[in-house]
């Protein structure tokens, strides 16, 4: 893979995982404009690896926002409030003294319950907890890949049922959360609406097929009954979050992550009570499942 890696790229310099999920990037400056070579170079190893890191990358928010729009247009972030003056990026923060759970801490796709879900999230590193904060990934389409013959047979034209409702809705987690957050979270109706989309969605870039689904916003399957839903979807939360497939990325202070949301679920974990944790992100617009 690293050889593989070495004669793919001529700009940038890509250090994969050993499995080829996940990989860091370097060779650039995303605080100025890409050139178009490079910007190809970044999409390609984005495609290939799905979850890529950029060390040593001190953006200011605006060149944040500069080099999102070079991946593509932002996409729309529901139910927290974003950062004044910057309405494309959330400012992820936890204080020391804070005691509700930290935010994402359930394996999700971002927004897989909008129409159009983001394509990519890119989020970066402002101050990193010395303990705990790492955020895992799992690779949902070799978890496709190793579910049996049969088992893709009986998955393939299954649509999944997704909402908000869980988290951001009337009854969800965040309308009775007690205690104090710093992040200004939006409990609303709207999140209670639900949609469906392909249980095994197609990759618009590489062609392979993934699991999409995600226990934090996948509610059902559309024709089954809530028992068989509820069997079927713990089945594949377990088979695609086991460490076969599960990359943990461990984050360093000014470090751009940007993961691929339409073949990856992520899980931020905890573990720094008592530490300041704060992330800067955005998201690009994605398009309908397939």
């Amino acid at each position: 893979m690293l050889a593989e890696a070495a004669r793919d790229y001529r700009i940038i310099s890509v250090r994969p995982e050993p499995s080829g999920f996940g990989a860091e990037i370097t060779g650039v400056d995303l605080a100025r404009p890409l050139a178009p070579e490079a910007l190809a170079e970044v999409k390609a190893a984005w495609a290939r690896h799905a979850v890529v890191a950029f060390p040593d990358q001190p953006l200011t928010l605006d060149e944040l926002e500069a080099f999102t729009q070079q991946i593509g247009p932002f996409g729309e972030d529901p139910f927290i409030k974003p950062m004044p003056g910057h309405p494309n990026v959330l400012e992820l923060r936890r204080e020391p003294d804070e005691k509700a759970t930290n935010f994402g801490a359930g394996w999700h796709s971002d927004w897989s319950f909008q129409p159009e879900p983001p394509a990519a999230t890119i989020l970066r590193s402002e101050v990193v907890p010395p303990v705990g904060g790492d955020t895992l990934f799992c690779d949902a389409a070799r978890a496709w890949e190793a579910l049996s013959p049969t088992m893709q047979r009986m998955l393939e034209g299954l649509r999944a049922v997704h909402s908000a409702t869980r988290a951001y809705g009337t009854r969800g987690v965040f309308a009775r959360e007690t205690e104090k957050r710093t992040m200004e979270i939006i409990v609303s109706p709207d999140a209670d609406r639900s949609l469906t989309h392909p249980l095994v969605r197609t990759h618009p870039v590489t062609g392979r097929r993934a699991l999409y689904v995600s226990p934090v916003y996948t509610t059902g399957v559309e024709g089954l009954t809530v028992e068989e839903s509820q069997a079927l979807l713990g089945f594949l939360f377990k088979h695609m979050t086991q460490d076969a497939f599960v990359y943990r990325h461990r984050w360093r202070a000014g470090m751009v992550l940007m993961w691929d949301n339409r073949c990856t679920a992520h899980f931020a974990e905890g573990g720094y009570d008592g530490h300041l944790r704060v992330m800067h992100r955005t998201t690009v617009a994605g398009e309908r499942p397939v």
